[in-house]
């Protein structure tokens, strides 16, 4: 009877395995048919998100797609652009070059030297007309020697976020649709959808006042094939780390030391 056990309960895991097994190729196989076609020389890719990997589909970032940033508020379209940045620099590691497309400078080149990006390793475009950025950013990412293209604008339609989507199928470029104050939180054919706040900087109990390092409350609405959350990270020694215990704000050390 003990042999009969232990031999039906080794079928049994034998089993559950291939179960498993099977369900991870479908997934990718899923991803495969939706467009997620991972690059071939990138394979464990995080762009610097390795605290929050497991939120994304196969455990690494989404090159090769779209991400959708909201900002509703120009406090929180200067956190996102930070963030964005973080990202870039991790991108732009790599190879290649990256365009931003926007309607008005809102990005000051030398600050991105602090994500490791080199100012004259990005190419900025600046257009008035909504349409006119959606076209230069569809035909942007149709270039495979860029590693990234952001275009900042309001409204995008499921129409057009499906072309850009179709774009970069081709090309494996990523693309960011950065939205500034939406009028519509519409569906779209994004990977992603993001929204990035600012946070208190902070230092340990025993650190020197100043200017800490930046922090973002990073809230990842809906991923495809993923799984959405909310974290507070910050970036320091030129990557995102995750806050996973209280510390004390700047603001806060140095009420309790005067």
């Amino acid at each position: 009877m003990l042999k009969f056990l232990v031999l039906w309960f080794r079928i049994l895991m034998r089993t559950l395995s291939n179960r498993a097994a099977i369900i991870a190729q479908l997934q990718k196989d899923i991803l495969l048919l939706e467009g997620f076609k991972p690059a071939l020389d990138d394979s464990g890719f995080h762009a610097g998100l390795e605290p929050i990997k497991e939120a994304f589909p196969n455990a690494r970032f989404p090159t090769g797609a779209i991400h959708e940033f909201i900002s509703m508020s120009d406090e929180q379209a200067a956190a996102t652009s930070g963030f964005i940045c973080g990202i870039l620099g991790k991108l732009m590691q790599q190879r290649g070059l990256c365009v931003w497309i926007s309607s008005s400078p809102t990005l000051f080149p030398p600050a991105c030297k602090l994500f490791d990006i080199l100012p004259h390793h990005l190419i900025f475009i600046h257009l008035k007309r909504e349409r006119d950025i959606l076209w230069a950013m569809e035909e942007a990412l149709k270039c495979n020697r860029l590693i990234a293209v952001v275009a900042e604008l309001q409204e995008i339609n499921l129409v057009a976020s499906r072309r850009l989507q179709l774009a970069v199928e081709q090309s494996q470029v990523t693309g960011f649709v950065f939205r500034h104050k939406p009028k519509n939180l519409n569906n779209t054919s994004c990977i992603s959808r993001w929204s990035i706040s600012s946070l208190a900087s902070g230092m340990e109990e025993d650190g020197i006042p100043g200017i800490g390092f930046p922090r973002w409350k990073v809230e990842l609405l809906k991923i495809r094939n993923g799984r959405p959350g909310s974290w507070q990270m910050e970036w320091s020694a030129n990557s995102f780390k995750l806050i996973t215990k209280p510390k004390y704000s700047v603001h806060e050390r140095l009420l309790k030391r005067g």
